[in-house]
């Protein structure tokens, strides 16, 4: 008999590590790893691009008729990245600017149903681990397996000062303590689809966890979940 294949989801705060464990967990699952937030960003990065005026609902749905998204898989590090209207655009994403804008334009109805909408149907054959804040209560609240990451805010603010440090050695770790702040409000705060942990949700805290502990804890999750 094939193995059962699962959805697996993974929510939870900025800066957690969601994406490099959803990778693990894919690379390992041989499943497809999706970056939800990855398209909240693309989409942000198009309506800045664009100078699309987000706070009209009618400038929205316009824009969001000229959007495309697709993920490809680099076959290079094997994961997937983003690419909008044909561009390649992962590395153009993690931008500071973009990072303080996607939260408000994530908070949007119209821009949430486009994004859950096309999310849903990346997982129709199943046998993938999508990463984000609302995956396991709202886009796929029957997945087999949902997971919520949190860990100490002051662990957050340093991993994600050393991630964008690595890229501009001109950002403080007060901007970043403060974007992390705005966006973890903005995230449990909105009306669509706020962070949430689902009721059946397991708690990952990362705190005090390497990267291989953390992952070998949510393997034994998800084989648990693949035999049930």
């Amino acid at each position: 008999m094939a193995e059962k294949k699962i959805i697996i989801t993974i929510d939870g705060w900025s800066s957690c590590g969601k994406s490099t464990l959803a990778k693990q967990l894919a690379e390992k699952l041989r499943y497809t790893y999706i970056d939800s937030g990855a398209m909240y960003r693309a989409i942000t990065l198009y309506f800045l691009r664009n100078h699309v005026d987000w706070t009209d609902s009618k400038a929205v749905v316009k824009a969001l008729t000229e959007i495309h998204i697709e993920f490809v898989q680099n076959e290079g590090n094997k994961t997937s990245e983003i690419i909008l209207n044909g561009e390649n655009v992962e590395y153009l994403i993690r931008d500071l600017v973009v990072a303080e804008k996607v939260s408000e334009v994530a908070a949007i109805k119209e821009v949430r149903d486009f994004a859950v909408k096309q999310q849903q149907a990346l997982g129709t054959k199943r046998a993938i681990v999508m990463d984000g804040r609302d995956i396991g209560t709202v886009v796929f609240p029957e997945a087999e397996l949902k997971i919520f990451m949190t860990a100490d805010n002051a662990v957050r603010v340093e991993r994600r000062f050393r991630e964008l440090y690595a890229k501009n050695p001109n950002i403080s770790i007060e901007e970043v303590k403060n974007n992390l702040e705005m966006r973890d409000y903005i995230d449990s705060h909105r009306e669509i689809s706020p962070l949430t942990k689902a009721a059946d949700a397991l708690v990952l805290d990362n705190s005090n966890l390497t990267t291989q502990e953390q992952y070998q804890l949510a393997m034994k999750w998800a084989a648990k979940a693949i035999d049930n």
